[in-house]
């Protein structure tokens, strides 16, 4: 399933979220992998890897992720993500949080925003991808805007049946790949 870009005319006129309280987003660091933790377990919606795996990630995937900071430094959402060894110029999503304080005010657009402006200040960045489990609404409309805010298209198609994980079908729904491209 495709989804048409925005009309070129109209690009410049989809303003990128503006509701979102005054935050700082920045690559994370080391200190701020516990935090990450506690955003990705009380999202409730994600697949909460270990508190090792957040420092690990903001070790070693800083520079393609992104924290969004309160006016006290403190960490209110994230963004992490990977360029794909096999397609360099194309940036998979792995996880988004926003903490509940700030939900609903645009901090995940800005986050992807500002995190794919970065990468692409610094390298050629023709795609972005990330799955998506099925009946995920709010990750769906997030990827969809971000696709019309950058003119890009979104195509769709299963990556991971239900087979795919342990235990087989019934133990974790299919994952489809959402990749909006191309990015100007």
């Amino acid at each position: 399933m495709t989804t048409a870009p925005a009309d070129p005319a109209t690009r410049s006129r989809t303003p990128a979220p503006t509701t979102a309280p005054r935050i700082r987003v920045d690559r994370p660091t080391l200190a701020d992998g516990p935090e990450l933790w506690r955003l990705a377990r009380e999202a409730e919606t994600l697949d909460v890897n270990s508190p090792y795996s957040y420092l690990l990630w903001c070790r070693d995937f800083a520079a393609t992720s992104a924290v969004a900071r309160d006016a006290a430094g403190r960490p209110v959402g994230f963004v992490t993500g990977y360029l794909r060894p096999d397609a360099p110029a194309t940036l998979l999503i792995w996880q988004v949080a926003v903490d509940a304080s700030v939900r609903g005010q645009g901090v995940a657009g800005i986050l992807l925003d500002r995190l794919t402006a970065r990468i692409a200040a610094e390298q050629r960045l023709d795609g972005l991808e990330t799955t998506i489990s099925p009946g995920n609404t709010a990750s769906e409309r997030l990827f969809a805007s971000y696709a019309e805010r950058h003119g890009a298209r979104v195509t769709r198609k299963v990556l991971f049946d239900e087979e795919h994980f342990p235990g087989g079908a019934g133990h974790h729904e299919a994952e489809v790949l959402h990749r909006i491209a191309p990015l100007s």
